[in-house]
């Protein structure tokens, strides 16, 4: 099963077209929208303002509530979107997000308007598809979960904190990042390959970048790997009912780039949104001199709790991959 994202963050809709779609398979759109929600923008102070029903339209690939097996589209509409909070964007590119690298990449011919195509708005269509794959990994018994494990240097926050925390950071016009891990369970031992594009972590990596602030994935240990000896990394192995396990998980379930049949456990960077209302230095493409800019429109200060759906997401698809589904 392979997927196209398309759609600009101020365009009509957004949408995906998933091909390769397994036929017969029951579309739980109450499931569906579920995951939407857990995406879905202003909800709270917490997020952006910006407010959207996410209410997916499914063009083709369902029949009589079920997929068809051939190509599934479906669609998101954008109902709330002010293009001339944007404007100045055009020869202004904000720092670190990818106005500038996609005016480039297009020559000049990108929508800029919220971050166009780049736009984490993009996620929504992100998250559909991964429900879809949710609900074909959950008839093999694969679950997959996710938790805030870091936001901005805090480790395992408290729901209090991560609101404390987020309304600091948009008090002060900033933003913050943080970190996701990510658990997939009910994958046995034997998919993947040392090789490249076969590769266990490899699949789950490519689907993971995909995700707009991701900037960084550790599996396992993770960079801890490097403060320690063999002796504390290892995971030793036992019987338990006839199936081989490990004792510990500092391999993340995966081992040369092959399923150990442990839990696949990894941890996601998530970059500060880098449209923040301070003032900042960038460049004035037009007339090719430095410039200053203070960004307008509605925007996160954290994206981090909206993106748990999003990552379980890729996480879901990365899985399908992996288990050729």
């Amino acid at each position: 099963m392979t997927y196209t994202i398309f759609g600009e963050s101020h365009g009509p809709a957004i949408g995906v077209v998933l091909e390769g779609v397994p036929s017969g398979v029951e579309m739980d759109l109450d499931f569906i929208r579920a995951e939407l929600q857990r995406r879905a923008p202003g909800k709270s102070a917490l997020t952006t303002a910006r407010k959207e029903a996410d209410e997916p339209e499914i063009l083709s690939g369902v029949f009589d509530g079920k997929t068809t097996g051939t190509p599934l589209c479906a669609i998101i509409r954008n109902t709330d979107t002010r293009s001339k909070d944007y404007a100045k964007l055009k020869h202004l590119p904000r720092p670190s997000h990818a106005d500038y690298a996609g005016a480039v990449r297009y020559g000049g011919f990108n929508d800029y308007r919220g971050g166009g195509h780049f736009s984490g708005r993009l996620t929504a269509p992100l998250v559909f598809a991964g429900a879809l794959a949710k609900l074909i990994l959950q008839e093999k018994g694969v679950i997959i979960t996710s938790a805030i494990s870091i936001l901005e240097g805090t480790p395992d926050p408290s729901p209090e904190e991560i609101e404390e925390i987020i309304l600091a950071a948009r008090k002060a016009g900033d933003s913050v990042g943080g970190a996701i891990s990510c658990t997939v369970t009910g994958i046995s031992a034997g998919f993947g390959a040392p090789d490249f594009g076969c590769n266990a972590e490899g699949i789950f990596a490519q689907h993971l970048f995909a995700v707009p602030a991701v900037k960084g994935i550790a599996f396992g240990a993770g960079f801890g790997f490097s403060c320690m000896r063999g002796s504390e990394a290892n995971d030793p192995f036992y019987m338990e009912e006839g199936q081989v396990k490990t004792r510990t998980n500092a391999s993340g379930g995966i081992n040369g780039g092959i399923t150990n049949g442990m839990p696949i456990v990894f941890e996601v960077a998530i970059r500060p949104t880098p449209s923040i209302a301070m003032e900042q230095n960038t460049v004035d493409l037009a007339e090719k001199k430095d410039a200053t800019l203070v960004i307008e429109g509605r925007h996160d200060p954290c994206i981090v709790q909206r993106a748990l759906p999003v990552v379980e997401a890729a996480a879901a698809l990365a899985s399908c991959e992996l288990l050729g589904l």
